[in-house]
């Protein structure tokens, strides 16, 4: 069972959801998930139990419970919506028809 927590305080890391999580039965993984540019968590993770009744159980023990000063959010993950990906990228459109101007003249970005 793939089990998602919410609401972690940003000093936990993987090793303490294995920690809370194996009370309840055996897990094959769990994974705080980090930013990478500030290498902070991001306030949630994964924990995944090859059974389902051990991660039942933890789910239904650990929603809303205290952990780390926070209420944890505990439930079944959802699986992951895929996103719709553009074709496009950013830049600057083709030459600049107009008369005269430099040409090292560079055009506003229109965010």
């Amino acid at each position: 069972m793939n089990i998602y927590v919410g609401n972690l305080p940003y000093s936990v890391r993987d090793q303490d959801l294995m920690t809370l999580f194996s009370q309840y039965g055996s897990v094959s993984s769990a994974k705080v998930v980090i930013d990478r540019e500030t290498d902070r968590s991001k306030g949630f993770g994964f924990v995944e139990m090859p059974s389902n009744d051990e991660g039942s159980d933890a789910v239904n023990k650990l929603n809303g419970s205290e952990f780390a000063g926070r209420a944890l959010r505990v439930n079944e993950a959802r699986p992951r919506e895929e996103r719709p990906r553009s074709g496009g990228g950013g830049g600057y459109g083709g030459g600049g028809a107009g008369g005269g101007g430099n040409s090292d003249e560079r055009r506003p970005r229109r965010w």
